[in-house]
């Protein structure tokens, strides 16, 4: 079988061993983020829809496990934002049903979270993995180049909404950018929304490998350090990924 909607298993710093489903192909995002190494984001939507089809996902996906391979996560990400995807709830159940022994996870932008039925269909996964760039609206729109619509403040309020209602455990990431997020005041705010998120870990990244604009660089490894000391302050579980 070819597969359309798979990819890897990969090693992921995070899931080890991960194979991931590309729910919304061709670069269908709610955001255009600076960092992303999948390249700018060609359409930048909030609109909802089957991108690809669940049947065909779910056949790829049914086909690849019926050898049992040695896999730590069926991962929920890709080239676009997964929750844009209006089947992803069908995906998760299916994959509990049919699958039980493979843990679930969700990458997700946060763009989605205000809306309850989101938070909803993602209460199946094992896990759940949003990101949180900024809080004051500058930075946002500088770093993340969000669709029409989104704010720092509608995301954050609906990762609050998610910590209360979701189950399973939330790795929170947070991608830092020199001279970006990384000013004080940005920083002690990300902190802020951190603490009143609650997620079970902070994942604090740099840039690893090219993004989608040149001029934006790693942090250096004593910035690294010294801002997940200061996130520790107040933080547990926080490392640097």
């Amino acid at each position: 079988m070819i597969y359309r909607h798979l990819f890897g298993p990969v090693r992921s710093r995070r899931l080890r061993n991960s194979l991931g489903i590309d729910l919304v192909p061709d670069n269908t995002c709610s955001l255009d983020c600076v960092y992303c190494e999948c390249g700018k984001t060609r359409n930048l939507s909030l609109r909802r829809a089957e991108y690809a089809p669940t049947d065909e996902i779910l056949d790829e996906l049914n086909h690849f496990l019926s050898t049992d391979p040695e896999i730590d996560f069926i991962t929920l990400g890709g080239t676009g934002e997964p929750t844009l995807h209006s089947g992803i709830s069908s995906i998760l159940t299916s994959i509990k049903k049919e699958h039980p022994t493979y843990q679930t996870a969700v990458l997700t932008n946060s763009t989605l979270l205000h809306n309850p039925e989101v938070r909803s269909e993602l209460s199946t996964a094992d896990l759940i993995l949003p990101s949180l760039d900024a809080v004051t609206r500058g930075v946002f729109q500088k770093i993340n180049r969000p669709a029409p619509g989104i704010s720092p403040e509608k995301m954050i309020q609906g990762l609050i909404d998610l910590r209360q209602e979701y189950k399973g455990q939330i790795w929170l990431e947070i991608f830092l950018i020199p001279n970006q997020n990384t000013t004080e005041e940005e920083l002690h705010l990300l902190r802020d929304a951190a603490m009143w998120i609650k997620p079970d870990r902070v994942h604090l990244n740099s840039l690893n490998r090219s993004g989608t604009e040149p001029w934006v660089a790693p942090l250096p490894d004593e910035d690294l350090m010294r801002i997940c000391r200061f996130f520790t302050e107040k933080l547990r579980n926080v490392s640097i990924i």
